[in-house]
């Protein structure tokens, strides 16, 4: 009979995470082998943790790199935006740049 666990499937690995990260002063392989990870999983995490308190240069911190996923996001939105407004532009009329030459609307008034 499978037992039910209670923590969503997200909080197992966060947990493991931290009780990994929390145990230092032993050599990774041991950490990782005690707790059934595998050793270059466990030094990324350690790593990553390093970043997140700025303790490391050489790579982001989770802040940083969700910011960076987020601006990525905006960016290739505003990619589809422009295309659809290119694509819009064509039907509609062009305003011409001389004065009285536009539309009846666009005529200065003297």
């Amino acid at each position: 009979m499978r037992t039910h666990i209670s923590a969503s499937t997200t909080e197992i690995p966060r947990r493991l995470r931290e009780r990994a990260i929390r145990t230092t002063g032993r050599p990774v392989t041991h950490v990782a082998k005690g707790l059934g990870i595998h050793k270059e999983a466990l030094r990324q995490w350690v790593r990553q943790a390093e970043a997140d308190r700025s303790e490391r240069d050489d790579r982001m911190s989770t802040a940083e790199r969700d910011e960076l996923r987020k601006l990525h996001r905006q960016i290739a939105e505003l990619k589809r935006v422009n295309e659809i407004l290119k694509a819009a532009s064509v039907f509609l009329p062009r305003r011409s740049t001389v004065p009285g030459r536009g539309r009846a609307g666009d005529r200065p008034t003297a």
